[in-house]
């Protein structure tokens, strides 16, 4: 079974706290401040390893957590730097966060933070000054970040074999490829994408099965979002059409419904190259197989589309006539799927890359930033007397210090003037002795 969806928690590690400790040596009565700072958190990574071909192995694990940082100590000794955990994905897995951001990782060896690890907080030593020679307080290290991934695999194969159910798919793939799916004379047989590898003279293709697909498929009828992902990646679809279907329906009724679900799915998926294989020739006569073909050819000739995939003039869509049973057409058709899948030319990194979407297209998307702390805050005022301080930076500080410890306090006061938070609470009504909450702690704010 092809395990294509994943959900994970991760939890990157905290940050170390900082040690609060004074100099004690013989002959030393008055030893300064030498407490060390703690080490950051590790961090979760996510990498993207060729090795792995879904994702089964997240069925049996689903929480992955890295290692916290080691507390500073005495003497000047700073914690050690927690442990990275680094969860390997195979190629193709797409990665959604909980606020929405996206990562594809489609290189081997792409790497992407998904939970940055907490940084340590500093030690009383780091505190010390000309007017502060013997802090009594240090920081405290910060949480890492977690939260919940969604993991999607989407094949990476360069040729999608798409059509109704038991339009014979998985029978044009056995042929082909040393692929072995399951076939049987009766619909939704293939119930996940099998991939099988075409063999040419100097190089390989690899074909994907998607499972039949249904009208309403884009709108998530039947697996239809589960099949139609698979196909977004590849780079030329083969349209599988039963020439004599064993329900009676019209092989022009067929075709209309897989393309206008392709096209609704994706819209790019609507200017993929193509290539039409009339299946089961062996079920008709020559000349009505014949006759069949070239009416689409015809049609084909007429609409002659525009492919934006390639640089390369656009071309009528071939028509092939197949038959799994007795292999009519298969060379001609394996013949078709090498010369019309190009070779990608090596991309190096270094280069950007204008062409289709197994090279490295985006390669901006897939580097690691590590964004700066937003130094925003907002004020509101709660009741009389009464007020609130809401932003990323007022709530670090707040959390890495004790505020029971009347030097930490006096040192949370001065940081809050310097940031402009004392300012901005003046200018809104503020008066010293209100009340003040700034991240989730209440205390009596008496700036002087």
């Amino acid at each position: 079974m092809l395990y294509d969806k994943a959900r994970i928690f991760v939890q990157a590690g905290g940050g170390g706290n900082g040690c609060m400790s004074f100099r004690r040596e013989a002959h030393v009565p008055k030893g300064g401040p030498d407490g060390g700072d703690g080490g950051y958190g590790g961090s979760v990574v996510l990498l993207c390893d060729d090795s792995f071909r879904d994702l089964q192995s997240f069925k049996r694990k689903a929480h992955y957590s890295a290692g916290r940082g080691r507390h500073g100590e005495g003497n000047q000794r700073h914690g050690a730097d927690g442990e990275d955990l680094v969860v390997r994905v195979p190629p193709g897995t797409e990665v959604t966060a909980e606020d929405g951001t996206v990562h594809d990782l489609v290189v081997p060896g792409t790497r992407v933070v998904v939970a940055t690890g907490g940084s340590g907080g500093k030690g009383n030593k780091k505190f010390a000054g000309s007017t502060r020679q013997a802090p009594r307080f240090a920081e405290r290290g910060l949480d890492g970040q977690e939260g919940w991934l969604d993991l999607r695999l989407k094949l990476l194969a360069d040729v999608g074999l798409v059509g109704v159910p038991n339009a014979g798919k998985s029978s044009l793939l056995s042929r082909m490829t040393r692929a072995a799916p399951k076939i049987a004379n009766y619909p939704f047989t293939t119930l996940e994408p099998v991939l099988g590898t075409l063999d040419g003279d100097d190089r390989q293709l690899v074909l994907a099965d998607i499972p039949g697909l249904i009208e309403g498929a884009a709108g998530g009828a039947g697996l239809g979002h589960d099949f139609l992902a698979h196909v977004e990646r590849t780079r030329l679809l083969v349209h599988v059409l039963d020439l004599e279907p064993l329900d009676g329906s019209s092989p022009e009724d067929n075709f209309a419904t897989i393309e206008r679900e392709l096209a609704s799915y994706d819209p790019r998926l609507a200017t993929l190259p193509r290539i039409l294989a009339l299946s089961k020739a062996d079920l008709v006569s020559p000349e009505e197989a014949e006759m069949v073909a070239g009416i689409w050819r015809e049609r084909f000739a007429a609409e002659v589309p525009a492919h934006e995939e390639w640089e390369e003039p656009a071309e009528p869509t071939p028509v092939i006539i197949t038959s799994s049973a007795t292999g009519l057409g298969l060379d001609e058709l394996t013949a078709e799927l090498l010369r019309r899948v190009p070779v990608m030319e090596p991309v190096a990194l270094d280069e950007p890359s204008t062409r289709g979407i197994r090279d490295i297209e985006s390669l901006a998307d897939h580097r690691v930033f590590r964004p700066r702390v937003r130094g925003t805050f907002a004020v509101e005022q709660l009741d009389e007397g009464a007020w609130r301080v809401t932003g990323e930076v007022i709530d670090r500080l707040v959390a890495r210090h004790d505020l029971e410890n009347d030097e930490a306090l006096a040192h949370v006061e001065t940081r809050l003037h310097r940031l402009g938070v004392i300012r901005a609470l003046e200018a809104k009504g503020f008066e010293p002795g209100d009340d003040v909450e700034i991240g989730g702690v209440v205390f009596v704010l008496d700036p002087g």
